[in-house]
């Protein structure tokens, strides 16, 4: 089982950064596409970046393209989002999330996440202006 934990969130001001971390344990050979994901209050979730483990590609949503930056660390099973730039519109819970390999980053960003997709618990981001 694919158990995924957050953390680095926080509160920031306005053109700040922060850097989330995503550790996982229990991943199989299969498990390779992570996504960051948000959600912020009234609002759906939404795929802010995604990364395929096993060739590199990524993928950013228009919103934070340019400001955000996602990298692993297949050694020690942590996938990184540094968020600089950051705006109020990026206040949210952001979680993370693994999936199969067979969805690309695009595809996984995109809500085609999977019935195997494993979900992290979410970690909070206040932007103030």
């Amino acid at each position: 089982e694919v158990q995924l934990v957050e953390s680095g969130g926080g509160l920031v001001q306005a053109g700040g950064s922060l850097r989330l971390s995503c550790a996982g344990s229990g991943f199989t050979s299969d498990d390779g596409t992570i996504g960051w994901f948000r959600q912020a209050p009234g609002k759906e979730r939404e795929g802010v970046s995604c990364i395929s483990t096993s060739d590199g590609v990524t993928y950013y949503a228009d919103s934070v393209k340019g400001r955000f930056t996602i990298s692993s660390d297949n050694a020690k099973n942590t996938v990184y989002l540094q968020m600089d730039s950051l705006k109020p519109d990026d206040t949210a819970v952001y979680y993370c999330s693994a999936g199969p390999n067979f969805i690309t980053p695009y595809f996984y960003c995109s809500g085609y996440t999977s019935q195997r997709s494993s979900w992290g618990q979410g970690t909070q981001v206040t932007v103030s202006s």
